[in-house]
């Protein structure tokens, strides 16, 4: 049985200077762990192929399949605000693109698959538990509506790779519109190559902004078209309580998708200066700083294509902070209209955000559950009772004082109770990958193959917005001795 990818690839039709070619690293004895059908069937593939030995031996690097053109991609990057001239896919071989069903092109990547010219030293492999994190939360963000990289599947390797002892190796199958990073430009703006520059800003134009590319300042466009992506996917963020944990330059893409995800994590009890990656020791890529980090990096883009807006450099600099001034507006409109769905509002008033914001206070300072106050909220837009939503603060009276402005505020509104509580209900989830659940499902793969508790949770966080009441418990937050103070990236 062949397994048939129909890939079209266009990246690695550019010159070679951005990229390596270079082909996975064979496998000992690899087995499929799990496929993601659907988005199989999505990206026009045959999951019963896929499932197979072959499909296997395909999905982690054993095998290379017909069609792929296997390339590392080269990019730059700031970590933790630290320039690095030279990254690049240190473990990871993008085997070619194809078009899904919705004519979207589509990145496949093997993510912990050996070795490349890019490694820097490093085995080129991935652990079992950063594959399934990233195969949980990746899904899971999907599910929530957040744009974002998805995963086709994982697959053990038989090996073992050594970290700080010998674990499980996997492969993690990434899809994505591209894995083109700001990080990628600065590759080549660090370089002073301003023909790579224009070549790859055409390239992304005309995968990810086609519209943009008939008008008169394309380049302009394009920074003002990923300023805009961006603002919106960092509030889309902040509203489900997400933290990325590592928004480098080389993990911003120009998509706007989510994507790198290693030490990142949903927050339990609401705290804007939430952090739990392990190396970001001073809070950098805190929740409540994403924003700001966003358009860090957005400048760090700008500065790669000045070349490319004129050659008068002063205009040029004036025209990119005119656009990144843009960003901080953006992302106001897109948070501050979200947290207003999130109460249950339909319309726009005066009093709105200090309505909300005394509501975030309140949680902060009571230790609420971020996920479970908004959705036992809309379980109490019909009724003056309250009670699972005020149960969250440790001063309930908090909640109390609060309520009462909230429910004359909404009785401004002529929308029904019930139209209030499922308008609320689809932008509240129920369930978020608690990082608890995740690290239960993690270590009960590593320490006893056992992949049931793996299945169910991605079961579970496919239908977020849905009670699901025979998986309640999945909605509860970590008892004080199974909280999760550390993410780690794994890598």
């Amino acid at each position: 049985m062949t397994v048939h990818f129909p890939f079209q690839n266009s990246y690695s039709a550019l010159p070679d200077s951005f990229f390596a070619r270079v082909a996975p690293t064979p496998v000992a004895a690899p087995r499929l762990i799990k496929l993601n059908r659907p988005l199989a069937l999505q990206l026009g593939l045959d999951p019963d192929v896929l499932e197979t030995p072959e499909g296997a031996e395909i999905l982690a690097g054993k095998t290379v399949p017909a069609g792929a053109d296997p390339i590392a991609m080269a990019y730059a990057g700031h970590q933790f605000g630290q320039f690095v001239p030279q990254l690049g896919d240190g473990r990871a071989v993008l085997l070619g693109e194809v078009i899904d069903k919705d004519g979207i092109r589509r990145d496949i990547q093997l993510k912990g698959s050996g070795p490349t010219p890019f490694s820097r030293r490093g085995d080129g492999r991935a652990a079992l538990g950063p594959v399934l994190r990233e195969y949980i939360v990746s899904e899971a963000m999907f599910a929530l509506g957040i744009p974002t990289t998805r995963s086709l599947a994982a697959v053990v390797t038989g090996e073992h790779v050594i970290r700080e002892t010998a674990l499980p190796g996997a492969v993690l199958t990434r899809v994505a519109s591209s894995h083109i990073r700001v990080g990628t430009f600065q590759f080549f703006a660090v370089r002073r190559d301003a023909d790579a520059i224009r070549q790859l800003a055409d390239h992304v134009l005309a995968r990810h902004y086609p519209e943009l590319l008939g008008v008169d300042r394309p380049y302009l466009a394009l920074l003002a078209g990923v300023v805009a992506r961006q603002a919106d996917l960092v509030a889309r963020w902040l509203l489900v309580g997400f933290i990325h944990g590592v928004m480098n330059t080389d993990n911003s893409s120009v998509s706007g998708e989510t994507i790198d995800y290693g030490p990142c994590a949903f927050m339990d009890a609401y705290n804007p200066a939430q952090v739990f990656s392990s190396i970001d020791e001073m809070g950098r890529y805190a929740y409540a700083n994403q924003p700001r980090i966003a358009l860090w990096n957005l400048t760090r883009l700008a500065e790669c294509l000045l070349p490319l807006f004129g050659e008068e450099q002063e205009k040029a600099i004036e025209q990119a902070q005119e656009i990144l001034g843009a960003f901080p507006d953006t992302f106001s409109k897109a948070y501050q209209a979200g947290l207003r769905r999130k109460i249950g509002l339909f319309t726009e008033r005066d009093g709105d955000e200090a309505l909300i914001q005394d509501l975030l206070d309140a949680m902060a300072k009571n230790q609420a559950d971020f996920t479970l106050t908004f959705r036992k909220l809309g379980e109490a837009a019909g009724s003056l009772v309250a009670d699972d939503a005020r149960a969250q603060f440790t001063d309930p009276a908090a909640f109390d004082e609060w309520a009462r402005r909230w429910h004359e505020r909404t009785a401004l509104e002529p929308q029904s109770a019930t139209e209030r509580q499922a308008a609320m209900h689809a932008v509240n989830p129920m369930f978020i990958p608690r990082n608890h659940r995740v690290e239960a499902v993690i270590q009960a793969a590593v320490n006893n193959d056992n992949y049931a508790p793996f299945e169910e949770l991605v079961k579970v966080l496919a239908k977020p917005y849905e009670d699901q009441p025979e998986y309640a418990a999945y909605a509860d937050p970590p008892l004080p001795d199974q909280r999760v103070l550390q993410t780690f990236c794994g890598t």
